[in-house]
């Protein structure tokens, strides 16, 4: 069993963490996040780490403990790197570009699928149209970004067109079982 929440998070050079009550505020280069905790977890910087204490050995505060330790670690990490989700666009005629800050999807509809760009995530196509990336500090958010894309078009088995994660291996079917 792993003992995720007593890990310490230490705070890079540029990262300033305030701590007020269960409100946790980070800034950095990249910009600023701030998030509610549970107020029976303790959490406390010394030293230029940020550690987390539980009350009881109750399940649910081993649960909220390693929980609060990942969500502010993934805070001073969106802050100080970011975060990017990578997609591949398959499919003739499939294609992705970028207008403006707006994202522009032409995936076999009869209109163009446009999500729309803030100043939490950005969009970036390479020049074929069939690669694309999203960014951002917060991670929750480029993840639900990144899933509501693929979405629009899933990759499909048996030609395997569609939207997927980079990497994400799609299981393929036959097709008429009777034709030989």
């Amino acid at each position: 069993m792993t003992r995720i929440g007593k890990i310490p998070i230490p705070i890079p050079h540029g990262v300033a963490v305030t701590i007020n009550r269960n409100e946790v505020t980070v800034k950095g280069p990249k910009g600023e996040l701030k998030r509610m905790f549970s107020p029976d977890m303790a959490i406390k910087m010394e030293d230029g780490i940020v550690k987390i204490t539980r009350p009881s050995d109750h399940r649910n505060h081993k649960a909220l403990h390693g929980l609060t330790r990942s969500l502010i670690n993934n805070m001073v990490m969106g802050v100080s790197n970011g975060f990017t989700r990578e997609l591949a666009i398959e499919g003739v005629g499939y294609r992705a570009q970028v207008s403006g800050k707006d994202l522009v999807l032409n995936v076999g509809y009869s209109h163009p699928v446009v999500f729309e760009g803030s100043e939490h995530v950005s969009f970036e196509v390479d020049r074929t149209g069939r690669e694309l990336k999203v960014h951002g500090i917060d991670k929750e958010f480029v993840g639900e970004i990144a899933a509501r894309i693929r979405r629009t078009r899933p990759p499909e088995p048996y030609k395997g067109k569609g939207i997927r994660y980079k990497g994400e291996y799609v299981r393929r079917k036959d097709g008429k079982a009777g034709k030989k």
